[in-house]
């Protein structure tokens, strides 16, 4: 594979004879020349056009110095907060510091800064007053509109006024950044720069747009949850790229304004960008590993975007609900590319995306028509295309490949997307070839009214997929599990709730060696219901579980038989009135 990197010093800019870059992308993970990370893919996205990129990684915060290391760029810095929010990075849902950032080196702390967006934004600004500067990536996407900050308890505004950036990239920034560079090189001011999609600007007043939507303002927001969840909505119906309307929410004597998303990508444009001559590797300047690299290191993204719809998930608000996917060609391309590295050891260890077997994935209804129905939920839509078939394929001749021992799939599956797929025999072939010992999947709750609330199907619908998946087992000769993933406390969990998922559990002779409270996230529906006590779609109320020992107690009934939470689960069935789940009986939970 190539072994040039994206210069990352004045030294390397020197090599390649740059005496000026066009961008200086400044990122809060360390570099890693893979297409698994968004310096290095949007890096060479630019370059690709002609544009030089130059990357600063994980910069000293605390002055302005190290954001001047690779100079004045010619038209702009472009921040990244990293490849997650950087508060969700540094803290657990509990508010708690994590030990480990499994994107730095070594998976050393305390080289990011909270709210990484604002703090680079202002270190560029007192190292260049006058260079532009554009905030992208999951961070600022989420926070695009004043919103929910679950670490502050209050409701911010928008990060474009926050941090002061220039302007604002949500979503997946490719075509965005590809419009913003060439508007810079024609000489255009990046003040009129307030056309392209994928885009959010500050006006100072509305003269000059057109057909647009004013949601409530973030005054109003800020003190009225009813206000809030109706400029939820509002957002929520309008992420769609071919219906999208430009939105338009008022900050004190400002305006923000959110063009409508940007088209995604074609599958030759996927191809293109895959395609690019990454490393595949850290920066060769890194002496420790970056713990990040070890799971996606040989996997291939097959694809981008989800339908699924999942309340508690900020993918579909980010990505979009399309599919984009690259051919099998591209696939095939790059994993032949993949067994020429000598540390390949014969085994591709995820081919797919947000969600892999949606690699179908498609609509098949009239798409000049705007939709506001979930493509599962509450079941599958009849439009829907439900089938595996080109998946298959590429598995199919990924398999064939010389030198490829096995081909895994690691990241999500939707089992109710396979249990509807009644012809292409994908359980049976998931079964027999890509799964190593244990397929995660994720239920995440047992409770119909919980579920509900997720956007995710009857608990009926997974106990078909796991019957369908044992009996693909039995037919191969293999002995294989399912580790299912549930969430604790989420809106709607009554600790009744959670005692019915922990019945469940022991019925099943599960115990889930980690659970993952409901952490509340900018831009996600549920995160509008934990804030407001009120679901934005239907106006019902909804019960959040708020208080640290509730919360606590929900997380321990799904971990009933460890000893560290036995008071908290007699707790728990005390409150309930559950008591007959206390004592030596086969059903109890915990002994008295």
């Amino acid at each position: 594979m190539n072994q040039i990197f994206l210069p990352t010093t004045e030294y390397e800019m020197n090599e390649r004879g740059i005496a000026q870059l066009d961008f200086v992308l400044v990122s809060a993970d360390a570099y890693i020349d893979h297409h698994s990370f968004a310096p290095a893919l949007l890096g060479r996205w630019l370059n690709t056009f002609g544009y030089t990129v130059g990357i600063i990684a994980q910069p000293d915060f605390h002055s302005a110095e190290d954001f001047k290391k690779l100079g004045r760029p010619k038209y702009a810095f472009l921040v990244s907060a990293g490849n997650i929010d950087s508060m969700v990075n540094l803290y657990t849902a509990n508010k708690r510091p994590r030990k480990t950032d499994v994107y730095s080196p070594g998976g050393e702390v305390g080289k990011r800064p909270k709210r990484a967006s604002i703090v680079y934004t202002n270190r560029i600004k007192e190292a260049y007053k006058d260079v532009p500067v554009i905030i992208g990536g999951i961070e600022p996407s989420l926070r695009r509109f004043a919103h929910y900050d679950y670490w502050d308890d209050r409701v911010r505004q928008s990060i474009l006024l926050e941090s002061g950036a220039d302007l604002l990239v949500y979503g997946m920034g490719e075509k965005p950044l590809l419009a913003l560079a060439e508007c810079f090189e024609s000489g255009m001011n990046v003040r009129d720069m307030t056309f392209i999609p994928g885009t959010c600007y500050l006006a100072d007043d509305l003269a000059s747009v057109y057909d647009y939507i004013e949601i409530p303002s973030y005054e109003a927001v800020s003190t009225d949850k009813t206000a809030y969840n109706d400029a939820f909505k509002t957002q929520y119906r309008n992420l769609d790229f071919g219906h999208a309307r430009t939105l338009v929410q008022k900050h004190g004597v400002k305006y923000l304004v959110q063009n409508p998303p940007s088209e995604p990508l074609s599958e030759n444009e996927m191809d293109t960008l895959y395609g690019l001559p990454f490393t595949g590797k850290p920066h060769f300047s890194y002496t420790e590993e970056i713990p990040a690299l070890d799971e996606v290191q040989f996997s291939i993204t097959a694809n981008r975007g989800c339908i699924g719809g999942c309340a508690f998930c900020a993918i579909q608000y980010h990505q979009g609900r399309s599919i984009s996917k690259r051919s099998k060609q591209s696939i095939l391309t790059e994993a032949v590319k993949m067994t020429e590295d000598p540390e390949f050891k014969g085994y591709i260890h995820d081919v797919g995306g947000p969600t892999a077997n949606f690699y179908d994935a498609y609509c098949m209804r009239d798409m000049s028509k705007p939709c506001y129905r979930l493509c599962l939920f509450p079941d599958r839509c009849k439009n829907l295309n439900v089938s595996h078939m080109e998946y298959l394929d590429v598995l199919r001749d990924l398999r064939k490949l010389p030198r490829i021992k096995k081909v895994f799939i690691r990241s999500g599956l939707r089992f109710d997307y396979m249990v509807y797929d009644k012809k292409s025999g994908f359980i049976e072939e998931l079964a027999k070839h890509h799964v190593s010992g244990q397929l995660r999947t994720a239920p995440e709750h047992v409770d119909c009214h919980v579920l509900n609330l997720m956007n995710k199907p009857d608990n009926m619908l997974y106990e078909e997929f796991l019957d369908l998946f044992f009996k693909a087992n039995q037919k191969a000769g293999k002995e294989q599990y399912v580790i299912p993933y549930f969430i604790a406390s989420h809106p709607g969990s009554t600790l009744e709730s959670a005692i019915m998922l922990a019945v469940y559990l022991k019925k099943n002779g599960f115990i889930p060696e980690q659970v993952q409270d409901f952490y509340p996230t900018p831009g996600t529906l549920s995160t509008c219901m934990y804030y407001t006590g009120v679901h934005p779609l239907t106006g019902k109320k909804v019960y959040v579980p708020k208080s640290e020992d509730e919360r606590q107690m929900q997380r321990a009934l799904l971990q009933f038989n460890k000893s560290k939470n036995r008071k908290w689960v007699i707790a728990a069935l005390k409150k309930s009135g559950r008591e007959d789940l206390i004592g030596k009986g086969k059903d109890c939970l915990v002994s008295e």
